[in-house]
């Protein structure tokens, strides 16, 4: 709604007064006594006081009304209640016996236009302010969004930079088996972190106890599921080692193969790989990638999402983060 609408009649509106508020009353000074029982100042009332004390002929109600109400329009805010009681007291008009006889059936007919058009008028009112809630709703609710975001965004960067430094810790150990071991864990706490772990670690034994297999952990992006194995030798690993998760990928139905190794992979152990994706999906990664991943920012279901696709598309199952990404 804008300033004029909030504070001032409309035309049709003023109009209809002009026309309507003579014929409610018999004289002049009825005139000038209805205008002020509606709170109109004296100060635009007193001119015509005087023109009907010296020269009555001078002035008619119609010209008092069409002078005073522009000029109360014309007040703003200070005229505000004053518009206000006067449009009250016309659309509140039912004693028409105060009317001349033959301006009674006319009165009438415009006191009801001007309740109609006073109708119109506040329920169009009602109806922008019922919408300019529901904008003002709307973008509470898109601000609260927005802060709730930079919020997950921000625990998110936190998260993350708690867990580079740990995977650096890690990295910087000098013990090759608690090195191994720690890593298992830090990736297992990443995974989870970005929503992708559905299972830690965990061993399987046959009926006599002894250990059959050793599961690094179980991701899952976009419903499908990938045993991971992490590895972190000094030298690159080669096919025997990737061919052993290979089984046990293989010994699972509809599950895919995720192998993560800090020293790299022979071509050997590569070419393994490529050839088995023609019946499963495998996907090998080096641990320098998820160090950049993590320094950049950049989503770990990003990072395993591209790698698929080039796995199963290009056929490539090592395909290094940050060349032709």
């Amino acid at each position: 709604m804008t300033q004029s609408d909030a504070y001032h009649w409309p035309p049709q509106l003023m109009e209809l007064l002009v026309d309507t508020i003579p014929l409610l009353c018999r004289s002049k000074v009825a005139v000038l006594d209805f205008l002020r029982g509606a709170g109109v100042s004296e100060d635009l009332l007193h001119g015509f006081r005087r023109q009907l004390q010296e020269d009555p002929s001078t002035v008619n109600k119609y010209k008092i009304v069409r002078s005073v109400l522009p000029r109360l329009n014309e007040q703003g805010d200070r005229g505000l209640g004053a518009r206000r009681l006067l449009l009250r007291r016309v659309t509140e008009f039912e004693d028409f016996s105060t009317c001349w006889p033959d301006d009674q059936l006319k009165a009438k007919g415009l006191v009801a236009e001007i309740r109609r058009v006073v109708n119109v008028k506040d329920s169009f009112t009602r109806l922008q302010r019922e919408n300019d809630l529901q904008r003002r709703h709307h973008y509470q609710e898109r601000q609260a969004a927005r802060e709730a975001k930079a919020a997950q965004a921000e625990e998110r960067r936190q998260r993350v930079k708690a867990l580079r430094e740990q995977l650096n810790a890690v990295i910087r150990m000098s013990d090759p088996q608690r090195r191994g071991t720690a890593l298992e864990v830090l990736l297992n706490k990443l995974f989870a972190a970005e929503g992708l772990s559905i299972r830690e670690a965990f061993v399987l034994r046959d009926e006599g106890g002894q250990v059959t297999e050793q599961i690094d952990g179980v991701v899952e992006l976009d419903g499908a599921p990938y045993l991971v194995e992490v590895k972190y030798w000094a030298d690159a690993l080669g096919k025997g080692p990737v061919a052993e998760h290979l089984v046990r990928v293989y010994s699972r139905a509809e599950v895919r193969g995720l192998m993560i190794s800090a020293s790299g992979f022979t071509q050997p152990a590569v070419d393994e790989c490529q050839r088995v994706l023609s019946h499963r999906v495998v996907v090998l990664g080096e641990l320098r990638e998820l160090v950049m991943v993590l320094e950049q920012e950049r989503p770990l279901d990003e990072w395993l999402r591209e790698k698929v696709r080039r796995a199963m598309i290009d056929r490539e199952p090592l395909a290094i983060y940050g060349v032709h990404f």
